[in-house]
C-alpha cells in the first residue's frame, strides 16, 4: 500500500484523510494520520495509532494532521515516529496538489462522506474543537454537487453529508432563510438524479430547519437515521454546557421526526459525568434514552479539555464519571439490543458495504451470508448475533 490513511474521531476526518491521500506524490510512501482531540482518550489513541503505523510501515513517512495536531503541534513534532505535522487550515493541500476544496472519501467504495461545512461558531463549555477548526464556513452548492457527482462516478451508492456542525450550513450564494441544510439537501437531490441514498452526519437538534423536516416527511432518498448532538438530558447541565436546547426541546424534536417519518431511528451523543452533575441530573440523562427513543448512543465520559470553561468547573471524582458512563452505556446497549430484536422477522432495505456486512436504511448493521460489496435489495431479518442482525435476501 503506497498511501495509508488512519482517521480518528469524526466522519469529516475520514473524508479529509482520503482527500489528502489522493494528492500524495506518486513515488512516495506515506501514512496520513488525521488526529482527534475531542477527549483525552482520543489524543491518546492518536499517539498509539502513530506508533503502530511506524511499526507496521517502517518504509513510509508519517504525516500527522487534524485537531489534536492543531491544538498541540509541538508534542507531535517531538515524536520520533512523525515526519511532518500539518495544521487543519493547510491539510487538504498538504502535498501541494489540491484539486478540490471539498473533502470527500469513500468507505469500501460504497458509502462516501462529503464535507459541506467546517468549523463552529458555538462555544460549548466542554469543547475545544472550535479552537482547532475555526469559525463555521459553508461550502458552495456547486462544489458540493460536483464532489458528489465525482463520488457517484467512482461507484459510491450512498452519500453522507458531513462537517463539524452541518445544521449550521448557510449556502454562501443564498440568504440564511432559504440556504440552510434542508434546502441544500433538496437542491442536491434535484440536481443529481443518481443520488438515491443520502444520509446526514451528526445534527444539532435545535438547528434542524423547516426544509429538512419537509424532506424527512416527503422524500425516501433521505435515509431515516438521525444522529443528534444532545449531550445531556438535564436542563441545568445543558445550561452549564452552553447548549442551546432544553430537554423538552430535544424530546419535541424527536417526536416531530418520528411523526414526519415513522420508521426513523435516533442516535445521540451523550456525555456522562459532566462537572457539577448530581445523581439526579445523571438519571435525567439516563431517562433521555427512553424519552428520545435512542437506539444508537455514543456515550463519552467527561474529559476536561485544556482552555475550556468546563475544565475550570468543579470536577467529579474519576470513579464517579467512570461508573456513570458504564451505567449509561449498559442502558444504551440494552435499548439497542431490544431494537435489533424488534427487527427480526421484518423485511428491510439493505446496502452491503464490506464483505457480507452492511446496514439497513435505519442504520442497523446486518450480516448477509453470500452477499457481495455494493449489493442492494430487500433482506429478511432472521436473527441477531451480538450487535448485528442476520439476514437473507428476500
Amino acid at each position: 500500500m503506497r498511501v495509508e490513511t488512519v482517521s480518528l474521531g469524526c466522519r469529516l476526518n475520514f473524508a479529509e484523510a482520503e482527500t489528502i491521500a489522493k494528492t500524495a506524490p506518486a513515488n512516495e510512501r506515506w501514512v496520513i494520520v488525521n488526529s482527534c482531540a475531542v477527549t483525552k482518550e482520543a489524543v491518546r489513541h492518536t499517539r498509539q495509532a502513530i506508533r503502530s503505523a511506524r511499526r507496521r510501515r517502517p518504509d513510509a513517512r508519517i504525516l500527522v494532521t487534524g485537531c489534536a495536531a492543531e491544538l498541540d503541534p509541538r508534542s507531535f513534532e517531538r515524536m520520533p515516529e512523525v515526519d511532518r505535522v500539518v495544521g487543519n487550515a493547510d491539510k487538504l493541500d498538504a502535498f501541494g496538489g489540491m484539486t478540490s476544496s471539498v473533502a470527500a472519501g469513500t468507505h469500501s467504495r460504497v458509502r462516501s462522506f462529503v464535507a459541506v461545512q467546517n468549523g463552529c461558531d458555538h462555544r460549548c463549555t466542554f469543547c475545544s474543537i472550535w479552537q482547532a477548526r475555526g469559525p463555521s464556513v459553508s461550502l458552495p452548492f456547486e462544489s458540493i454537487r460536483d464532489a458528489i457527482a465525482c463520488e457517484l462516478d467512482g461507484g459510491a451508492k450512498e452519500i453522507v453529508l458531513t462537517g463539524v456542525d452541518i445544521t449550521d450550513y448557510a449556502c454562501p450564494e443564498r440568504s440564511r432563510r432559504d440556504g440552510g441544510l434542508g434546502n441544500l439537501c433538496q437542491r442536491l437531490l434535484a440536481a443529481e438524479p443518481r443520488l438515491k441514498r443520502l444520509r446526514l452526519s451528526s445534527l444539532d437538534s435545535i438547528e434542524i430547519d423547516e426544509a429538512l423536516f419537509e424532506l424527512i416527511a416527503g422524500d425516501e432518498r433521505l435515509l431515516p437515521h438521525f444522529h443528534l448532538s444532545l449531550q445531556a438530558g438535564d436542563d441545568m447541565i445543558l445550561k452549564r454546557m452552553k447548549r442551546r436546547h432544553s430537554r423538552a426541546e430535544a424530546v419535541a424534536t424527536v417526536e416531530r421526526i418520528k411523526s414526519a417519518r415513522a420508521d426513523s431511528t435516533i442516535g445521540a451523543d451523550l456525555i456522562a459525568g459532566f462537572p457539577t452533575e448530581s445523581e439526579e441530573m445523571a438519571i435525567n440523562s439516563l431517562k433521555l434514552l427512553d424519552d428520545c427513543d435512542i437506539v444508537a448512543a455514543h456515550v463519552f465520559p467527561f474529559s476536561a479539555r485544556p482552555n475550556t470553561p468546563a475544565a475550570r468547573m468543579p470536577q467529579l471524582a474519576p470513579e464517579v464519571v467512570k461508573a456513570r458512563s458504564a451505567r449509561l452505556r449498559e442502558a444504551a446497549a440494552a435499548r439497542r439490543h431490544s431494537w435489533l430484536n424488534s427487527q427480526i422477522g421484518s423485511t428491510q432495505a439493505v446496502l452491503v458495504e464490506t464483505g457480507c456486512n452492511g446496514h439497513t436504511d435505519g442504520f442497523a448493521p446486518v450480516h448477509i451470508p453470500g452477499a457481495t460489496r455494493g449489493e442492494m435489495g430487500l433482506a429478511r431479518i432472521t436473527g441477531r448475533d451480538g450487535d448485528r442482525l442476520i439476514g437473507a435476501w428476500a
